[in-house]
């Protein structure tokens, strides 16, 4: 069964930057699509960013196009997500997610593509 552990939120000032890691287990990773998602308070999670396990295609939600850059390793079975520039309304509880195999295409920006998910890591920004 595989597991999904993420880590490096924090609180941060605007302006800032985190990274936060995904480490999966039970399963090679390099086998899955990643994708990272987030929710805020009240609202609906989003997909925020999503790397392909084929090509290694890597889509972006358009709010953090240009910030925000997943990646992923896997010799460490480990997926990455790089936030620079934070904004306030990026403040969520930020989640990974995998499919096994996975669409190479934006659809993985979508929840519902994922079939395993961590149990999320809290960014707060704020000054």
């Amino acid at each position: 069964q595989l597991q999904l552990v993420e880590s490096g939120g924090g609180l941060v000032q605007p302006g800032g930057s985190l990274r936060l890691s995904c480490v999966a287990s039970g399963a090679a990773l390099e086998h899955y699509a990643i994708g990272w998602f987030r929710q805020a308070p009240g609202k609906e999670r989003e997909g925020v960013s999503y790397i392909s396990s084929k090509s290694g295609s890597t889509y972006y939600a358009d709010s953090v196009q240009g910030r925000f850059t997943i990646s992923r390793d896997n010799a460490k079975n480990t997926a990455y997500l790089q936030m620079n520039s934070l904004k306030p309304w990026d403040t969520a509880a930020y989640y990974c997610a995998t499919v096994l195999g996975g669409p190479d295409s934006d659809y993985g920006l979508h929840p519902y593509a994922m079939d395993y998910w961590g149990t999320g890591t809290l960014v707060t920004v704020s000054s």
